[in-house]
């Protein structure tokens, strides 16, 4: 769907007004006839079989409630028009209306993308930048890289703050970093600039290429997300040993973007829909992501004999050693040390009261649920 097709439709139930009223009242009811909904042609980067599909379908279905049926959409899962990796560009040119992504797929066009989703961890959890996007200036630097510095033809919203993710999958257990070094491992974004420093060799796949890839030795090791992405793309075959908390993606959340040609030709009120309705599917996926993610991680455990194991501190101290090389050489960058200015001012005052206010809920499972954590 293009701006001119969008134009187009409403010229034409604009010129059916017109031409019944002319015709005289006696034609009157004839233009009573509901408008045309408005069909929004949006890809995903993930297979068709992913949970985030599922993700991607709850916005969909609360859009097009809220709309009153004026909003459809068509929702293609990752390679339908564009691979995983392209839906920015495929957004920007108009050949997709609109994306469910993570900027991280598309930083190699500026590495600032993936301060919108997987930067430098300074403390704060994805709730918290993503409440920095919102209130701490993020939606506003944002807008500068996407349409003042590199141009592009696209209106973006940020929804969901995903969990952290884990460090991810290994045909043996990983007590320390000497155990990755020379690894060839998968992740995406800045993740990638900080596995390097570790030693280890990254290759940036989309999720649907990670067990392939694993099957065929080009990968020793990998990470995508979450216990139930993970289990459908079948992580639990080529290795068994799962280690969740890592620093390297901790403070994700979903894009979701639009054409600004398309997003800009529409009514205000079905704008609004747009965006306020990312919010109200971050509630959704939220909720949803809590049940399947913790079931999936049982059955991981129970039905397939992966060993669940913390990642070790060593590993996590290293991570922010790591961080701390990478910084300097973003900070090089005028835009990303703006940005990283006002993270880090926003984390240091909102997290110091997430930090003093929280309860130690660990002390409190441990009370109930003794002996399960293995801390």
């Amino acid at each position: 769907m293009t701006e001119k097709s969008i134009s187009r439709r409403r010229f034409l139930a604009t010129s059916t007004v017109a031409g019944a009223a002319a015709a005289g009242t006696l034609a009157a009811p004839a233009v009573a006839t509901a408008q045309s909904p408005v069909t929004i042609k949006m890809q995903t980067s993930w297979p068709a079989s992913d949970i985030w599909m599922d993700f991607a379908r709850q916005y969909i279905e609360r859009v097009e409630k809220m709309s009153g049926g004026r909003l459809k959409f068509e929702l293609l899962p990752a390679g339908a028009v564009v691979g995983a990796f392209q839906v920015l560009d495929g957004v920007n040119d108009g050949v997709i209306d609109a994306a469910h992504t993570v900027p991280v797929y598309w930083y190699g066009k500026h590495k600032a993308a993936s301060l919108f989703g997987t930067g430098p961890v300074f403390g704060g959890s994805a709730t918290t930048m993503l409440g920095w996007f919102h209130q701490g200036g993020g939606k506003d630097f944002y807008r500068e890289l996407t349409q003042d510095i590199l141009k592009l033809n696209v209106v973006g919203f940020y929804g969901f703050p995903m969990p952290a993710q884990p460090f991810g999958w290994f045909k043996n257990p990983v007590t320390g970093v000497a155990d990755v070094n020379g690894f060839k491992y998968r992740t995406v974004g800045l993740a990638a600039d900080l596995m390097q420093n570790m030693g280890m060799s990254v290759a940036q796949l989309p999720g649907g290429e990670i067990v392939p890839a694993m099957e065929r030795g080009v990968i020793d090791a990998f990470e995508f997300n979450n216990p139930s992405s993970d289990l459908r793309f079948g992580s639990q075959d080529v290795a068994k040993h799962y280690m969740l908390s890592s620093y390297h993606q901790a403070s994700e959340s979903f894009e979701f973007l639009f054409n600004k040609d398309v997003f800009d030709d529409l009514d205000d009120d079905l704008k609004a829909i747009l965006e306020y309705g990312v919010e109200a599917v971050s509630t959704a996926n939220t909720a949803f992501a809590l049940d399947n993610y913790s079931a999936d991680l049982q059955k991981l455990q129970a039905e397939h004999g992966v060993t669940v194991h913390r990642t070790p501190k060593e590993i996590l101290d290293a991570q922010l050693k790591a961080w701390d090389a990478i910084i300097p050489m973003l900070e090089a960058d005028e835009f990303m040390k703006r940005v990283l200015d006002s993270q880090r001012a926003w984390v240091e005052r909102v997290v110091f009261y997430e930090l003093m206010n929280s309860p130690d809920l660990a002390l409190a499972y441990e009370h109930y649920y003794p002996g399960k954590l293995k801390l």
